[in-house]
């Protein structure tokens, strides 16, 4: 693929909180920790090694994950091992459980944390990088997750489960994947053969990225938790990421950013099969919304002991618990992750537990040749496919038009003279000089009419063109967003079985810049 690189400010697709951490403004700097360069991993390695890490654990509870996943080769296994050596650090990116692999930047993730891995360990041999993606398994939104857009077909799991999405069964999702797949592939092979959506997920995950050492884990698991138990407490009693996130985001609000998520009293989901509701407290007693379950405070202080894997946290505490069991350096994350982690450094500081790096994924949009075509035929830059159709329709019409279709010399002359007209008409009579200026302002009203009727004559004669400019921002676009977060991948990867390694290929996780892919499919 050719590859062209433009700044994240000039799509008009950016919120000013993530295009103010690229440019490392500096009322921002507070909010995180190292900035995502190569050379910035050097210290948060050596921060890193200060943090204790059950590697053992976390080792045979991979070992245990991958356990039953078909195709696990000897080198792979090499790759969970050395994960228990303490010269071993990973990258993460996390995802939903969406079906098929949801919208195309899913796949972005996880190579941004694949390529950077390599690049670390080309400037730093001493280590080793593990690329990982932590599965949001335990996530409840079914409706989130339940569907995907393929080639601009939208296709829906019809199944009406409830709880953790990972424990859900796959009932449903292999005829789906016949529909969407046109054959018994790759996903048809994992919904068929697997109990339950997260071992779906990690199995065609696998399939797709175990070569570049790609390892998935399900962090929904009771050895893992009991890593996590002193912070189950500390938020279930005493609330303190509440406090610290509030009053971080309320730092954030002052300087004019808007929070991306908020912190309740209790952080914490009661999780069991087919319920993941909210803990909340009630006078003196713990109970979890919409059930009968209640604890008093000693009930729920045994109960976080004995089984940790029973309480799932929010968006306010994954990301710590991500970093308390994990050797990980940086987290990779679209713009919206990127601004809720600014949230969150008060409570790492809190639990002393090493704030990462956070590196922004890759962003891209892919370009095949047919719509190269139209794109030349039109005479845009990269840039301009990001206008706004009809302000691009209008710019393509005066361009190619060989009339003249403004009338501002033409308006400054009437005006002129109308401001003449009313000068002597209130010489005259004052009533006059309202009544002049009244019909000045219809004048100007019918050449403003008269130049929108004259643009739309031309949109007409180039009529060929608007379709064209309608046919990529289609393609582009779709419902008006970015292609990287509607369009799924199967299409680019059926049409080319080299696809994913392209994208490999393209993708710099350090040039921190939209990424113009023109693929020649």
């Amino acid at each position: 693929m050719k590859v062209e690189c433009i700044d994240f400010s000039e799509t008009g697709q950016f919120a000013p909180i993530f295009n103010d951490f690229i440019n490392q403004k500096e009322v921002l700097k507070p909010f995180y920790h190292r900035f995502p360069l190569v050379e910035n991993f050097k210290e948060q390695i050596e921060e890193k090694k200060s943090r204790k890490i059950s590697r053992p654990v976390l080792v045979q509870t991979l070992k245990e994950q991958y356990q039953n996943v078909p195709g696990l080769t000897d080198a792979f296994i090499k790759q969970i091992d050395l994960l228990a050596e303490e010269n071993t650090f990973t990258l993460t990116t996390g995802h939903q459980l969406n079906i098929f692999t949801g919208p195309l930047y899913f796949h972005f993730k996880i190579i941004t944390v694949i390529n950077a891995c390599k690049k670390l360990k080309q400037t730093y041999p001493e280590y080793n990088f593990v690329p990982v993606y932590w599965m949001a398994s335990e996530d409840h939104d079914l409706d989130e997750i339940k569907s995907v857009q393929v080639e601009g077909k939208k296709y829906k799991w019809d199944t009406e489960q409830a709880g953790a999405v990972g424990h859900m069964n796959t009932t449903g999702l292999a005829e789906l994947a016949r529909l969407v797949e046109k054959n018994d592939g790759l996903f048809h092979q994992a919904y068929s053969s697997s109990a339950n959506l997260a071992n779906a997920v990690r199995q065609y995950v696998h399939q797709l990225y175990s070569t570049e050492g790609l390892v998935v884990i399900d962090a929904d698991d009771k050895n893992l938790k009991k890593e996590f138990i002193p912070v189950i407490e500390e938020d279930i009693l005493k609330n303190t990421p509440n406090k610290l996130v509030e009053n971080q985001s309320a730092k954030l609000d002052e300087l004019g950013y808007t929070s991306q998520t908020y912190p309740r009293e209790i952080n914490f989901f009661y999780l069991r099969e087919g319920l993941r509701n909210r803990i909340v407290k009630e006078g003196n007693e713990y109970s979890v919304l919409d059930t009968d379950f209640k604890f008093s405070e000693e009930e729920i202080k045994q109960l976080i002991e004995k089984h940790p894997e029973y309480f799932s946290p929010n968006v306010i505490l994954r990301p710590l618990y991500q970093e308390m069991i994990l050797p990980n350096l940086a987290y990779t994350g679209g713009p919206a992750e990127v601004a809720y982690w600014m949230q969150l450094k008060p409570v790492f500081e809190h639990f002393e537990t090493p704030f990462p790096i956070l590196l922004p994924r890759n962003f891209g949009m892919i370009i095949p040749n047919r719509i190269q075509h139209k794109i030349k035929k039109l005479k845009l830059s990269s840039v301009q496919v990001f206008k706004e159709r009809e302000e691009l329709k209008k710019s393509i019409t005066k361009k190619v038009s060989a009339q003249k279709l403004h009338l501002n010399e033409e308006r400054q002359q009437l005006i002129q003279l109308m401001d003449d007209v009313q000068q002597y008409a209130g010489e005259v009579d004052l009533s006059l000089e309202e009544m002049a200026l009244a019909e000045t302002q219809k004048i100007r009203n019918s050449l403003d009419k008269i130049e929108k009727k004259m643009l739309a004559a031309e949109k007409r004669k180039h009529s060929d063109k608007m379709r064209q400019i309608d046919e990529l921002k289609d393609y582009l676009f779709p419902g008006n967003g970015l292609q990287e977060r509607k369009e799924n991948f199967l299409p680019f990867y059926t049409a080319d079985k080299l696809f994913i390694e392209k994208l490999l290929k393209s993708f710099d996780p350090f040039q921190l810049k939209f990424h113009i892919l023109r693929w020649d499919g």
